[in-house]
Parts: structure tokens; C-alpha cells; sequence
């Protein structure tokens, strides 16, 4: 019997949008429409679901099973099944599914083999890509490729270097991956515009730097012929231990590489607290802000030559 003569009783209905529901409970609530057909539903049930607006369409080939804001897995699952069976999420969009924080993106980025013909649709952006392989695909949840494989694409497709250097330093960072797995996945890029600056980015998060400021001031460092500093020194203070950005044991100099987060009220005291202890343990503080990495850096590493000097480091001849 063909869809159109198909007719299920209430129950016989039920049961498939039961089971329908449960499927789309495991992915934020949207299911595909081969799913919906799959599992028994005709074009006609459908159809009406989405007239009488209890389900409402995402993209062309996902139906979401409420009428709500459609959840964010919801849309990373409706992205994949928009484009094919062998899509994936890739780049940041597989980052930030697999767990990235305080990073957003404009649009669902989604790779597919070469020969499958990409669809567009708003806050959906669909790629071929010759550098797809089954071998990278997450084994569980929405298609996604590996932490590792996703940081290297990201930083490759980023908007500048900056953005790359971040979409690299973040997942390790955030213990999402570790930067020897991103090292071995960089081993596959033989050619890129950025090939150099992400294997420089990795080699300093092989050396233990935990935020992209001690990244930039190690670099800046050897670019200008400074002393490698000490990176994340453990010190003890009165309320327990507590990290230095970046350090000079030998020359008594500690630069704290100060972000964003400086800036917010928790942090204030307990930056405030540790300053002092390094202070009265004889150390010189300076302060590096990250804005001043980008438009004044010749001014602060003259400082942080400066601090050194005066802590008895000396060029050699």
C-alpha cells in the first residue's frame, strides 16, 4: 500500500510517535525525516503534525518534536542530518559539541566527502573536504570528528591567527584533549598557510603552557633573545598553593599575564593576595595585560628586559 492509502489507527499512531519521541530525546529533540519515515510514519502523519504545529521543521530534513526553542544539540544533530549520512561536525562545531566552553560560533560547521553536494541553509555551513575519514569520527553522539582532528581544522579554517592559536590552546586547556594527541594530529597537515604557526603554538603547549598569554610571552621570549621563563611555578602561600603565570627564578622577576577573567570580581582579591606574597618574598611583579601583547609589545618585553637585568641576567657577548 502506498503513503497515500496508508491509515494507522490512534494507537498504532501513538506507538510511533512514542517511539519517535524517544529517539529525539537522545538527540535534543529532533529526529530526521528517514528516521520519522523509518520508524513507520507516513508523509501524511507528518504533514499534519506540522500543520496542526505540535513538530515544526529544521532545515529540510529534520523535524524537531516540539515547537520551542530548538536546544543546541538539537541543531548540531539537525546539521548532520541535513547533509548525508557520511556528514560530520568538524572544525569548532565539533569542539564546542564535544564539550568547549566560552567559545560560540555564527554557524554549524559540517564536512562531507568530495562527490556530495552541499547544502546552504542560515546558521548552516556545509563543506566538501578531502581531508574527510571515517577513522576521525567520534564513536558515540551527534557526528563529530575527534577533539584532536577538530582543534587542527579549526585552527586551519580560523578567521586569523590569533582565533587559531585560541581554537588550539582552548581544548587542552579545558582537558577536552591533550596536546600531544593534537601534535599527532597536526602530523597529517603537509600543507597549510598556518602549518608553521600551529606547530610552533603546539610545541609551547607541549612545554606546559595553560593560557594563550604565557603562550605569546614564551614565543615573544625567543623571538627577542630573553631567557625561557619558568611557566605555572607552584608557590605556597598562607591559604595553600597557588600558580605564577610566568617566572624568572634566577633573575627574581614574575610577570602575571593578566586576561579577561582578571577583570571580574572573584578574581580581584585573590589576584590582589597573591601579588603581595610574591612581593614580599622579594620577587618584582609585573603586570602584562593581553591587549598589551597586541598593540604594545616592544614597550612591556623592554620592561620585562628591564626586570631582568636588574635581577642580574646579562646578554652574552
Amino acid at each position: 500500500m502506498d503513503d497515500q492509502g496508508t491509515r494507522h489507527s490512534a494507537a498504532e499512531r501513538q506507538r510511533i510517535i512514542d517511539e519517535l519521541t524517544a529517539t529525539a530525546e537522545q538527540q535534543g529533540g529532533v529526529v530526521s525525516r528517514a528516521q520519522a519515515y523509518a520508524a513507520g510514519l507516513t508523509r501524511g502523519e507528518l504533514r499534519a503534525q506540522l500543520r496542526a504545529r505540535r513538530w515544526q521543521r529544521v532545515w529540510s530534513r529534520s523535524i524537531c518534536l516540539h515547537t520551542g526553542p530548538l536546544a543546541t544539540r538539537g541543531a548540531q544533530w539537525a546539521a548532520v542530518f541535513e547533509s548525508g549520512d557520511r556528514a560530520m561536525l568538524d572544525g569548532e562545531s565539533s569542539l564546542i559539541a564535544s564539550g568547549l566552553e566560552h567559545y560560540r560560533s555564527d554557524a554549524w560547521r559540517v564536512s562531507v566527502p568530495r562527490g556530495v553536494k552541499p547544502l546552504r541553509g542560515a546558521g548552516l555551513d556545509v563543506r566538501r573536504t578531502r581531508r574527510w575519514s571515517a577513522e576521525d569520527r567520534v564513536a558515540t553522539g551527534v557526528p563529530r570528528t575527534r577533539v584532536p582532528v577538530a582543534a587542527v581544522r579549526a585552527a586551519m579554517w580560523a578567521r586569523s591567527d590569533k582565533q587559531a592559536a585560541l581554537l588550539l590552546t582552548l581544548p587542552v586547556q579545558q582537558g577536552l584533549t591533550t596536546a600531544a594527541d593534537v601534535g599527532r594530529a597536526l602530523l597529517a597537515v603537509r600543507r597549510d598557510r598556518r602549518r608553521e604557526l600551529m606547530h610552533a603554538v603546539v610545541t609551547d603547549l607541549l612545554g606546559g603552557v595553560r593560557s594563550l598569554g604565557e603562550l605569546d610571552v614564551a614565543r615573544q621570549c625567543r623571538r627577542r633573545g630573553l631567557p625561557e621563563p619558568d611557566r605555572q611555578v607552584v608557590r605556597r602561600g598562607r591559604d595553600g598553593r597557588y600558580y605564577l603565570d610566568v617566572c624568572w627564578d634566577d633573575f627574581h622577576l614574575v610577570v602575571e599575564v593578566d586576561g579577561i577573567h582578571h577583570t571580574w570580581a572573584s578574581s580581584v582579591v585573590p589576584d590582589a593576595l597573591r601579588q603581595n606574597e610574591i612581593a614580599l618574598g622579594r620577587s618584582n611583579v609585573l603586570r602584562l595585560p593581553l591587549l598589551g601583547l597586541r598593540v604594545a609589545a616592544d614597550d612591556f618585553f623592554a620592561q620585562v628586559e628591564r626586570g631582568l637585568r636588574a635581577g642580574g641576567w646579562g646578554r652574552a657577548a
